[in-house]
C-alpha cells in the first residue's frame, strides 16, 4: 500500500478523481441541454451563481485551513482566470459548434499538456511508461474524432474542437498553479474562489450586445444550469481539487482521459449521439493509455 501524507491511501483521492471526471463528463451533455433555450453567456453565468449560492450557504467551511503566504492572491487569480473565466468562454462556443462526444474527446489533450507543464515548472519526474501511456490514449482521441458523425447539434465541428483545445490549454495553466496552492489551501475554499471570481467575471459580459437575456423560463435547461452549478462545479472541481492535493499532477490529470469515454456513452445515450463500434474499439485505446500512466 502506497501511503500519502494526509491521506491513509492512494484510494480514497483516485475514486474522488474518478467521480470528478464521471461528472465532468456530463457537464458536455447538461451544457447542450442548457443551450437549446439560453445564451451561453447567461447559461454560464447562471451556473457561476447557482455555485456561489451553495458556497454562501455552507460558507463557514470556504475559510477552514487556511495557510495564506505573500503574494498567494496572484496565484489564485490567476487559476481562476484560466478556469472558470476563459476556460469556459471557449468551451461555450466549442459546445455550440461541435458534438457534446467530439468535445469530451478533446480533453484527452490535456494531460500531455498537463505532463510537459509538469515536468518543467514542477520539476515532476515522468517516466516512459505515462508516455507512452498518454500517446496510446491520444491516438484513441484522434480515432474516435475521426469515427465521430456530424449532427444538426454541431454546424462547425473543426472550430468546436479547436475551441475546446483552447479550453484545454486554459485547463492546464488552471492544474499547474492549482496544484501549488492545494499545499496550503483546502480543496473547498479553492472551489468556491473560483464560483465567486466566475460570478464577477461573467455578469458584466449578460449586457453585451451579442447577448440575449432569456424572457421565458424553461425548466429542462433551466434544471441543467442548477445541474452545472450545484454539482459539476461544486462536486466536480471539489472532489478533483481534492484528489490533486495528493497525487502529483501529471498522475491526477491522465483520469482526464476517461472523460471521453463517459461523454461519448452519456452523448449516445440521452442526446442521441452516434456511438459504433468502432468508437468503442478506440475508447479500449484510451483506457489502455490511462492504464499505463497510472501503473
Amino acid at each position: 500500500m502506497i501511503h500519502l501524507p494526509g491521506s491513509k491511501n492512494l484510494n480514497l483521492p483516485a475514486f474522488a478523481l474518478l467521480l470528478a471526471v464521471i461528472l465532468w463528463a456530463s457537464s458536455f451533455i447538461a451544457l447542450k441541454i442548457a443551450f437549446r433555450a439560453y445564451d451561453p453567456m447567461f447559461v454560464i453565468f447562471g451556473r457561476m451563481l447557482v455555485a456561489s449560492i451553495c458556497f454562501l450557504i455552507i460558507g463557514r467551511r470556504v475559510t477552514e485551513a487556511l495557510q495564506y503566504r505573500r503574494g498567494d492572491y496572484k496565484l489564485i487569480f490567476f487559476m481562476a482566470f484560466c478556469e472558470p473565466c476563459l476556460y469556459f468562454i471557449f468551451e461555450a462556443k466549442a459546445v455550440q459548434n461541435t458534438t457534446a462526444s467530439q468535445a469530451g474527446m478533446i480533453t484527452a489533450i490535456l494531460p500531455i499538456l498537463i505532463m510537459v507543464s509538469a515536468a518543467l515548472i514542477l520539476k515532476e519526474q515522468i517516466k516512459a511508461k505515462s508516455w507512452m501511456g498518454s500517446i496510446i490514449a491520444v491516438a484513441g482521441v484522434c480515432w474516435l474524432t475521426l469515427e465521430s458523425s456530424p449532427s444538426q447539434d454541431a454546424p462547425n465541428p473543426l472550430l468546436g474542437n479547436f475551441l475546446e483545445f483552447l479550453a484545454m490549454v486554459c485547463a492546464t495553466g488552471y492544474m499547474i498553479t492549482l496544484k501549488s496552492l492545494t499545499q496550503r489551501y483546502s480543496p473547498f475554499f479553492l472551489t468556491a474562489i473560483q464560483a465567486f471570481i466566475g460570478c464577477f467575471f461573467y455578469f458584466p459580459l449578460l449586457f453585451l450586445p451579442s447577448t440575449t437575456l432569456p424572457t421565458q423560463l424553461h425548466p429542462g435547461p433551466a434544471l441543467a444550469i442548477v445541474y452545472l452549478g450545484a454539482v459539476i462545479t461544486l462536486g466536480a472541481y471539489g472532489l478533483y481539487n481534492y484528489g490533486s492535493k495528493y497525487l502529483p499532477a501529471n498522475k491526477a490529470a491522465s483520469y482526464i482521459n476517461l472523460i471521453p469515454i463517459f461523454s461519448v456513452i452519456m452523448g449516445w445515450l440521452i442526446l442521441g449521439e452516434t456511438f459504433t463500434a468502432w468508437q468503442f474499439c478506440a475508447g479500449i485505446f484510451i483506457i489502455g493509455g490511462v492504464y499505463l500512466t497510472q501503473k
